[in-house]
């Protein structure tokens, strides 16, 4: 081990991408992430597990614990003392190796300033777990100046891992003590004016829609120790209203000593007043939001003020929150309770657009449609009297499809197996021919029909009417293409595979894919047109720079705009004009099938990253790109054709012409899917413009959280001109009860565990995710697109979070539609929690040569933006990196 490698082994900086829990601790991988993310944390370094472990090497002390750790009964207090000073008596003794030393000493340093003050906290990798706060079990050491006592205090918190308490809580939460290790977060002290803790949802009562400040003058340890009382402010999130407020009588305080801390009186002018301002409680309030957001879960936050300043100095999963949010009807998803006993639901197919919880307005206006075209499939089949119920249903607000059979269901479809296979050949045949010629032309002529209409002239009835005739063209158009061209490609491609790969490929041939590739489809397209406009740009003079240092708040104000931008005003009005030329061709890509999204056509800032990128210069080419895997296509088959004779000849032509066939026809089918949302939302949200200036709502796209009868009630009421009863408390408890749903990952199947095989055949391999897999390091999908690369992730669940992808990250979303395909421009990988060899994702990942493992059920959970992974598209696995 050479020099540079120790001091990177023991010490990291305090928002680097390798602060996994295991190699810093609970504390320190959540310091990391907020640091990482820009949140106000005081800087500082990791003093990482590594170190902890050649301590205990080096001063052979595992034995020492091993044999205290024998005699340690957790239900005597005696027994852990005893073993408690054993260890840390043994720990005392012992030195610091020399190269852990350097490598504190040259990180303290590096804060700047001579002998910097720091606060010395421990960080257990049993600590701030979902389950298991360890809050407290530990040490933490403040306003420690000078390298020795800085050395002593990490020194001090390595035995802190072996008190008593910590003993004895590992023990009754059932954590093997000698697994367990310690890392150390060093970082500059905040000498507070005021400090305390915050919780994103109240404590008290479980209501996620509530934050509760404590708050204390001087130092947080007051609070933390129960030596003060703190004010108490109750915050609601969504608004910021102050709910209830309690100023305590605040006796004593924390403050910083010469080395140290201790505690005083609070003066007599300051114990009975408020120690945060109104103004205070909304910049934590913020704060705490962007907390909860980054971590996905409610917590448990410390906070400091200094000089005016807010330090966010620890955060923490609160572990101990009610179930319940009283005075809201919001309820963790524990439970998935199946509308039917007996009943089986399944997330496929046209689910694998609906990756979220669905918005109200789609759940009760849309999901009935889908199902009443649905009927009308099933009647052309002849099955609807067996398949009589709802085929799309809402589970803990997810969409499912009911694929419940009855055992004499299931006898008389077997009877009418060969009906059934006729009607696919049939549909099969005729897929291109009713795509192009009948689902695709209907579809436009409903949204060409109501888009030359004057919105300002037409009742809220009428539109309403008219999303309901969109809806259900849009439900026929997508039905159409799932069992015709969708059904074609999977079929085709999949057949393909299995008979090249067993009975035709060599060792050194091809992949199947490669003869799939290369062929211009909507995604394709649309990254071509958004190559030439950065072409474009470049030939602008001052244009590109304007683009490259512009905010995506800056892009959206100034696009839509008719204002000169920086005085560039022909070259910016251009610009619009070719940007919404782009729009008009690729807009009403969606990235959701549930309209509560924006499309691009409404917002066109997830465009900016991806076009930065292309005017940087360090993206490839698309033209190129394309012509190279053309070339390399039709080498591979010139290769195969010659070599061939004979059946396995035949087969391979047929099989691989066929696929060729339907390979973009199935991305160019998908991308029109979402044909009618531009007009669709427009439409909707001209309806919650009328509301929102009748006061019924807050803001215009809050129309999305009502329901169909709410909708269709404010619609009557506002085109009668009487008045409407305000929807806008049900608005806050469904967005909030939405994002606190959003964060649950739902089974692919239900009942939970449920089988998988029907006749014999196991079909897990073909559901969009993982049914059922353990959180690790190794977290394991379908290996989509081949390759193998590592990089940072970076996570991402909606559209207002693409700015945040850079060139070079992993993307990591639920699943990618063809709105996501900019991003693949930066991505040097994809993940998915949905998706198999046959998706979307899939195909684009294999379009732009990047890796991609899909399906993993669970990536979105357990990853987050800034981890180091590998991504191996051949074995289908994304690796956790702890270095």
């Amino acid at each position: 081990m050479n020099h540079g490698r120790q001091i990177s082994l023991f010490v990291l900086p305090l928002d680097t991408p390798h602060a996994t829990l295991e190699r810093v601790g609970g504390k320190g991988a959540s310091l990391a992430r907020m640091a990482a993310a820009g949140l106000s944390v005081p800087p500082g370094f990791h003093i990482t597990t590594d170190a902890y472990r050649h301590f205990v090497a080096t001063n052979n002390l595992q034995k020492t614990i091993q044999k205290a750790m024998t005699t340690v009964n957790s239900d005597d207090l005696a027994t852990l003392e005893d073993s408690s000073t054993c260890i840390g008596i043994h720990f005392a003794e012992s030195t610091i190796p020399s190269d852990i030393v350097e490598a504190i000493c040259q990180a303290y340093v590096r804060l700047g300033g001579s002998e910097p003050a720091t606060a010395v906290r421990s960080s257990a990798t049993a600590e701030d777990l979902p389950g298991a706060s360890f809050a407290g079990q530990q040490e933490s050491y403040l306003n420690i100046r000078g390298e020795a006592r800085v050395l002593n205090a990490v020194k001090r918190c390595w035995a802190s891992l072996w008190t008593a308490r910590a003993i004895g809580y590992r023990i009754r939460h059932n954590i093997v003590s000698e697994e367990v290790s310690l890392a150390v977060v060093v970082q500059r002290f905040i000498p507070a004016d005021a400090a305390g803790i915050l919780f994103t949802a109240n404590p008290l009562t479980g209501a996620r829609n509530q934050i509760m400040i404590n708050a204390a003058w001087g130092l947080g340890e007051a609070i933390v120790g129960g030596f003060v009382t703190p004010d108490t402010v109750v915050i609601d999130k969504v608004s910021g209203m102050m709910l209830t407020k309690e100023i305590a009588d605040k006796e004593v305080m924390t403050v910083s000593a010469l080395h140290g801390t201790h505690e005083e009186p609070v003066p007599t002018n300051r114990r009975r007043i408020a120690v945060l301002s109104e103004a205070q409680g909304e910049a934590l309030r913020c704060i705490a939001i962007q907390i909860e957001q980054l971590h996905g879960q409610p917590m448990d936050i410390e906070w400091a003020i200094a000089d005016k300043q807010f330090f966010v100095l620890q955060a923490r999963p609160i572990t101990t929150l009610p179930e319940d949010a009283v005075g809201t009807g919001i309820a963790s998803v524990k439970e998935w309770k199946l509308p039917k006993p007996g009943g089986c639901y399944m997330r496929s197919s046209v689910i694998e657009l609906l990756p979220d919880p669905l918005s109200p307005l789609f759940a009760t206006l849309a999901l009935p449609i889908w199902n009443q075209a649905t009927h009308e499939i099933l009647r052309e089949m002849g099955i609807d009297n067996i398949v009589s119920h709802d085929p799309l249903v809402t589970i803990n607000g997810f969409a499912y499809y009911d694929i419940t059979i009855t055992p004499m269901q299931a006898i008389r479809l077997i009877l009418m197996v060969p009906r059934l296979i006729a009607f696919i050949a049939h549909m099969q045949r005729t897929a291109h021919l009713r795509w192009q010629q009948q689902a695709r032309p209907a579809y436009l002529a409903v949204i060409n029909k109501w888009d030359r209409v004057d919105l300002e002239t037409t009742s809220a009835t009428q539109m309403l009417n008219r999303i309901r005739e969109i809806l259900t063209v849009a439900a026929k158009y997508y039905l159409t293409i799932q069992d015709g061209i969708l059904l074609a490609a999977y079929r085709s491609e999949a057949i393909f595979t299995v008979v090249y790969e067993e009975f035709i490929k060599r060792s050194d041939d091809p992949r199947a894919q490669a003869f799939l590739l290369g062929y211009s489809s909507s995604p394709i397209e649309a990254e071509k047109s958004l190559y030439n406009l950065a072409q474009w740009v470049c030939s602008q003079e001052g244009l590109a720079d304007i683009l490259k240092n512009m905010s995506s708040e800056q892009f959206l104000a100034a696009y839509r705009s008719e204002h000169s931008v920086s005085g560039n005003q022909p070259s910016w009005s251009q610009f619009q004009r070719h940007l919404d030329a782009h729009l008009a061709r690729f807009g009403h890509a969606i990235y959701d099938l549930d309209f509560v999204k924006p499309v691009l056509a409404d917002d066109p800032t997830p465009l900016l990253e991806p076009l930065k990128f292309f005017l940087s210069g360090q993206a490839s080419d698309p033209y190129i790109r394309q012509a190279t895997t053309t070339t390399a296509r039709e080498q591979a088959e010139q290769a195969l054709l010659s070599r061939l004779r004979g059946i396995r000849l035949v087969l391979f032509r047929r099989l691989m012409q066929r696929a060729q066939s339907f390979a973009p026809l199935r991305e160019d089918a998908l991308a029109d899917v979402g044909l009618g949302w531009p007009l669709l939302r427009c439409l909707l949200r001209e309806i919650g413009q009328r509301l929102a200036k009748a006061r019924r709502i807050e803001r215009t796209d809050n129309v999305f959280w009502l329901t169909a009868d709410e909708i269709e009630t404010a619609a009557l009421a506002l085109d009668s001109g009487r008045s409407i009863e305000s929807y806008q408390t049900s608005v806050i408890k469904r967005q909030a009860l939405w994002r606190s749903t959003q964060k649950t990952t739902p089974p692919v199947v239900l009942p939970k565990g449920g089988r998988t095989r029907f006749l014999g055949i196991d079909f897990s391999r073909w559901l969009p995710a993982a049914t059922y897999q353990e959180i690790s390091h190794v977290i394991k999908g379908i290996g989509a697109s081949p390759g193998r690369v590592t990089g940072p992730v970076r996570v991402l669940h909606a559209t207002d979070e693409f700015n945040q992808m850079r060139p070079g990250e992993i993307l990591v979303a639920r699943v990618t539609t063809l709105a996501w395909t900019p991003l693949f421009t930066l991505a040097k990988g994809v993940v998915t929690d949905i998706g198999g060899p046959l998706s979307h994702s899939s195909i684009v990942a294999r379009e732009y040569h990047i890796p991609a493992v899909l399906g993993t059920g669970i990536a979105t959970e357990c990853l987050y933006s800034g981890q180091l992974v590998t991504v191996d598209g051949d074995a289908g696995t994304v690796t956790v990196i702890n270095e």
